[in-house]
């Protein structure tokens, strides 16, 4: 790698600076309590938040029973069991809701607290800290957790939910206001969920070990990274990550281990 590619990888991989707190700044003394008095303060919230949605679980089962042919009741409980990280409850009650909307008044509020379901799982685990690292893509050193599989379902699943929530928003009977979050938010999902697939296709291109379509998944993934763009025009590490994927393809590449020694070559078409 050339001194200019060094410094290029190394200028993308800063860390963005926090932007300033619009908040004036307070009197320490005054205002911060002391650190285990915050602990207990922040446990006492969560335990009265759980408490809360608890309670709300309930009463959504209990309106279900009086009057069960209600989709919305199932799609309101299926929100609460999603709060509370009952997430194949919550599923059942999103797919309910959904059979009980003939009419599709619902569909598009319903799809996108599915399409959430598999966002949210899709952005934990050790995938999650990808989309924040392979901006870096130059860098010679394997990451550490790096992936070695991308399943094309667990993207493109959530992908359709999103796509559906969109498809059924000219139906929705709702205030102006839950359509509006509707449109803004399901492209927003759609674009991130397919950055980071880009994002996990480059990393799995970057293992150590060789498999053969190394520069099948870097293709692949600027084809996803341009459909971020698509809706995203000013998505910055999309744009990043598009014009060092081109420059990955036609220079190569080589990755080392964490020891400095080379582990591959990917020759790039010159």
């Amino acid at each position: 790698m050339s001194e200019e590619e060094k410094q290029e990888t190394s200028e993308i991989e800063a860390p963005e600076e926090s932007p300033p707190s619009e908040e004036p700044p307070t009197d320490l003394k005054e205002e911060e309590a002391p650190e285990s008095e915050e602990e207990e303060l922040e446990d006492e919230d969560e335990e009265e938040i759980e408490f809360d949605l608890e309670a709300q679980v309930e009463e959504f089962r209990r309106l279900i029973e009086e009057d069960p042919d209600n989709c919305v009741n199932f799609y309101n409980l299926g929100e609460a069991l999603a709060e509370l990280g009952q997430t194949g409850e919550a599923r059942e009650a999103f797919e309910q809701a959904l059979e009980l909307d003939k009419n599709q008044e619902f569909s598009s509020i319903i799809h996108l607290g599915i399409g959430n379901l598999y966002y949210h799982q899709l952005m934990s685990g050790i995938q999650s800290n990808v989309v924040k690292s392979s901006v870096g893509m130059l860098s010679q050193h394997k990451q550490q957790n790096s992936i070695s599989s991308v399943s094309g379902d667990d993207y493109s699943i959530p992908i359709n939910e999103f796509e559906k929530a969109i498809q059924f928003l000219p139906t929705l009977n709702a205030d102006e206001e839950i359509v509006d979050y509707v449109r803004k938010n399901a492209p927003k999902q759609i674009s991130t969920i397919y950055y980071k697939w880009a994002s996990d296709l480059f990393d799995k291109a970057r293992q150590l070990e060789h498999y053969g379509d190394e520069i099948k998944d870097i293709k692949q993934g600027l084809k996803f990274l341009k459909k971020t763009i698509e809706i995203d025009p000013n998505h910055a590490q999309a744009n990043l990550m598009v014009k060092y994927g081109k420059k990955m393809l036609v220079e190569g590449f080589s990755i080392y281990d964490e020891y400095g020694f080379e582990a591959k070559i990917i020759p790039g078409s010159g």
